[in-house]
């Protein structure tokens, strides 16, 4: 039987120094989602299904626009930090590292896209 202090047992365990800004850094996308998402889908719907001149012409107004680029930049930066948090949970050594890599790449590389093909809609 091995007698172990409470320190011992916590050794290697600790804190990252990165949690707290973490949480707080999702809390505050949270919060960001919930007041975007509803603007997204109450200027999104009614355009949907237009012919694309009309659509154009809807994006080319600032209000649509900043609204559905503000939504899928936050919303992309929201699931980078989920996915993160899932991966580091349930996955260690080197598949962590490349599994978040890869999520860091895919969360920045659709939030251009997104933003990208807006900007190009919109102009």
């Amino acid at each position: 039987m091995a007698f172990m202090t409470a320190r011992k047992r916590a050794a290697g365990l600790g804190s990252a120094k990165s949690g707290t800004e973490h949480f707080w850094n999702m809390t505050v996308s949270s919060v960001a989602l919930v007041i975007l998402v509803p603007l997204f889908v109450f200027t999104f719907g009614p355009i949907l299904g237009a012919p694309y001149e009309e659509v154009a012409a809807y994006y080319g107004r600032p209000f649509p626009a900043i609204v559905a680029a503000l939504t899928l930049a936050v919303g992309w930066m929201h699931f980078k930090g989920g996915v993160q948090v899932l991966i580091e949970d349930y996955t260690d050594g080197l598949t962590r590292k490349a599994l978040i890599i890869g999520t860091i790449c895919l969360s920045y590389a659709a939030a251009a896209v997104g933003v990208f093909a807006l900007v190009r809609l919109a102009l």
